[in-house]
């Protein structure tokens, strides 16, 4: 594999795990923060313009993980994309706990 395809392991990761929140969020009709709402990120969006948010994470993500060419016998490829969605889950984690506090 080539070192630009480590990168794309890894924002495959990131870019999937952001698609979990806001869609999970959307479809059970609760709004969530998005970078479309005022102020992005911070205030709450319609669960409409989360699952639209979320298909486009998706549909990077999947681009991403097709552009990876990760494999199950490509160990390290496996780790930076565990990375990937670990890193932006802790992130989010810690971002939307705010969420709670509102």
């Amino acid at each position: 594999m080539k070192w630009y395809h480590y990168i794309a392991c890894f924002f495959a990761g990131a870019f999937l795990a952001n698609f979990v929140p806001h869609f999970t969020n959307g479809i059970s009709g609760d709004p969530f923060p998005s970078p479309f709402a005022n102020p992005p990120g911070k205030g709450l969006s319609s669960p409409l313009i989360n699952v639209l948010w979320a298909l486009a994470n998706l549909v990077v993500g999947v681009l991403l993980f097709k552009v990876s060419k990760l494999s199950w016998s490509n160990k390290l490829a496996l780790l930076i994309f565990f990375l990937g969605i670990a890193l932006m889950s802790i992130n989010l984690s810690i971002h939307f706990a705010e969420k709670m506090a509102m």
